[in-house]
This record gives structure tokens, sequence and C-alpha cells, in this order.
């Protein structure tokens, strides 16, 4: 007998959402580190910076001055005023203002209210392929269906336009956006966006752009929020931002949803009450401090990233089998993997070779984490510490070369 029966529950959407890899393999990880192993967390795209000092005093004053009560649903109005400036000056939002902007516990929740306000029951959404994984399983969750685009090693991860456009179909509603891309590290140039927006445009569709990593950059790499671009389609974009990323920030849990919508802002304002009522009220001031204060940090961990980025792909340019693509953004090396590799390490494809790699202490996530065309690749984050990647990238080549047996 089924544990549904057995509970007396039907089926649900939820029973097709995974318990994610990348979890597991940090759980194997974790476990590992708590018995006193040394463990390389090549899987985490968790930022290993501390927290800025004024973002911290911020939190510490707002702490000691009582404003650990209930906020506003939608978020505090100093902070949304502040980010609609922010998304005015910085991305080139020109008309944003702080009605359209709202709180979320991170951009994966922001995500979740995003598809959920706009998605009905059948919608399409095409993503991707590569793509993280909370993307589609959010849009399922939804009531939605992820429909995927292929982006290969053979084009830069290219998300190309011509191939969204073959996608669509009388069911889609949204055309999915993310750049810097995770897991590929690809950029999407400006002129793509502009193609993008046209496709929106004479198909009638919606944009969602998910853009966490907009400050993790590299040289000569920028980044375009398609919004700024859209004229006037912009009504139809959904921007989507973190603190995770930018300001290390990942445990405050704090995220932002753009949209000049009405009936859009009349459904979030909905999924915010009834999912989390107000983002953590201490978190909101200090991401107050993190966007009107300094913002030296931001150029300094980039440097760190780029740092680390090298040291990474050193560590795997060379060895047979092995084609790492080099990010232009994002703290990820995608890897494709020739048959040449399996066979030297001996494993049967790139979901085992991550599970070794995982119990012999590094972390990784394997291609089919990301995506129903990628099987034969895998993904390497250094947004650890620079020693760690370090130590991790000549580990790795010893393990990836055969020196080392898995």
């Amino acid at each position: 007998m089924t544990a549904l029966a057995t509970e007396g529950l039907a089926s649900h959407r939820i029973d097709g959402i995974s318990f994610g890899k990348i979890v597991q393999i940090r759980d194997v990880l974790l476990r590992a580190q708590a018995k006193g192993a040394r463990v390389i967390r090549f899987e985490s795209g968790d930022p290993s910076f501390a927290v800025a000092p004024h973002v911290l005093e911020a939190i510490t004053a707002a702490g000691a001055a009582g404003k650990t009560h209930y906020v506003p649903n939608d978020g505090i109005p100093e902070l949304r005023a502040a980010l609609a400036e922010k998304v005015r000056t910085k991305n080139g939002m020109t008309d944003v203002m702080p009605h359209d902007v709202f709180l979320t516990n991170g951009a994966m929740h922001a995500l979740y209210v995003a598809f959920g306000a706009l998605l009905a029951e059948g919608d399409g959404v095409v993503i991707p392929d590569p793509m993280w994984t909370e993307v589609a399983e959010n849009i399922r969750l939804a009531g939605g269906v992820p429909v995927r685009v292929t982006v290969g090693a053979e084009s830069d991860y290219a998300y190309d336009p011509e191939a969204i456009a073959r996608a669509i179909t009388p069911a889609t509603r949204a055309i999915f956006v993310n750049s810097p891309h995770n897991p590929t590290g690809a950029v999407v140039p400006r002129d793509t966006l502009e193609a993008i927006i046209d496709i929106a445009r004479e198909r009638d569709l919606w944009i969602v752009s998910d853009e966490a990593y907009e400050d993790v950059l590299y040289e000569p790499y920028s980044h375009h929020s398609i919004a700024s671009l859209a004229g006037d389609w912009a009504n139809r974009v959904i921007s989507v931002f973190s603190f995770s990323k930018s300001h290390a920030m990942s445990g405050l849990r704090t995220g932002y949803i753009v949209t000049r919508s009405p009936l859009l802002k009349q459904r979030i304002q909905k999924l915010l009450r009834c999912t989390i009522n107000g983002v953590n009220s201490l978190a909101q001031w200090g991401a107050l401090a993190a966007v009107t204060g300094p913002q030296d940090q931001i150029a300094r961990m980039r440097s760190e990233y780029a740092l680390r980025r090298e040291i990474l792909l050193s560590g795997l340019v060379g060895i047979p089998g092995v084609r790492p693509f080099a990010p232009r953004g994002a703290f990820y090396v995608w890897v494709e993997l020739d048959r040449a590799l399996y066979e030297r390490v001996g494993v049967a494809n790139a979901d085992e070779l991550s599970s070794r790699l995982a119990h012999n202490g590094i972390g990784s996530a394997p291609g089919d984490a990301f995506g129903e065309h990628c099987h034969d690749a895998i993904r390497f984050a250094f947004s650890c510490e620079t020693e760690m990647v370090r130590t991790g990238a000549k580990l790795l080549r010893s393990a990836l070369t055969g020196e080392t047996p898995l």
C-alpha cells in the first residue's frame, strides 16, 4: 500500500517536486564535516564573505530601537523607496516607483510569488536548459509547464531568440531570462535581450527576469536589466533581485520583485500575506543600509571572485575529457564531460562522478540537476573561501586526471 493510501491523501503536484540533488550532495559533505573531515564546498552558491559592517550595525541598531514587530506586508516604506531609486539609477528602469517594489524572502521566494501570481493551470514558460533547478519547480508549483530551450557549448551557452520563438505555443504565457546565468555563467547581451522583447511583444507574452547575479560579472561583460530596454512592454516584465549574491546576505533571506502591472501587484500582495506576511524586520533594515550605504564591498567581492575563477579554471584546463566554460558572470564553472573521463576515473556518468567526488569530500552538482539535455556536465561553484578554492582545484585535478582514485 502506498504512503498516499495509508495517510488518506490524494496525489498532489508537490509530490512531483524533487528534494534537489545539490541539497543531497551538501548533506553528504556536511555530515563528513561534522565528523572532522576536510570538505571542499564546490556544490554551494553561498558567498563566503561576511556581511558589510554598516549592514550589521544597522541590524543591531534596529533591534535596539525595538524594530522587531510586524512590518508592512509589502516591505518597510523606507526600503521600498530606496530600492525604487536603486533600480531607476542603477538598472535603468526609470519609471519605477516604491509601490512597484515588493520585498520577499530571498529571490527563490520571489520566483514562487511571481509565478504564482502570473500563471494559470497549464501555462507554459520558456526557460533555458540547463537552468537552476528551482526555476522549473516553482513554475510547476504554480501549475505551469516549463518549456526548455537548450543552450550549448557550441554557442557559448547563448539564449537564442530564434530557438525561443520556435518553442512558443498557444499555451505559452512567459519567457524566463536569467543573466548572469546559473549554472553556466553566460551573460545575455543587450541585442539578445532586445530580440526577446520583440518576441514577447509580437506574441503577447510576459517576461520574467531573474537578476540575482547582476553584480557578479567579469570584464568585459556587463549586465542589462531587460525591463530598462522594454519601452512600452515594460509593464509585461517582472524583475527579480536578491541581496544574497550582491551583498553576501544569503542567510538574511531578502529579495524583491519589481512589477508595474496593477493586477499582478494585487496578486503579489495576497501571496505575500498568505506566505510570509512581511520579510523579517531586522533583515529589511539591514537591506536598507546595504542599498543606501557604501557599495565598495561589491567591487572587492567581484575582484576576489575573479581570482577564484582563474584558480579553478587553471585546475580544470587541459584535462582530457574535461571542457570547462570560462564564466562571464556568477560564480560557477560549468564543465562538459566526455566518455574518456568516465572511463579514466571509473564512473558511468556525471551523476556517479558527482556522488564519488562528494564521498571524497569534494562538492559539485551534476548536470542533470539542471535540466534534461545536460547529463554529461557538472557544475563547480567558487563562492567558498579563496584558500578552499585553491586547495579544491588541486584535489579536483588530481581526481579527474586519475592520479587520485575515486
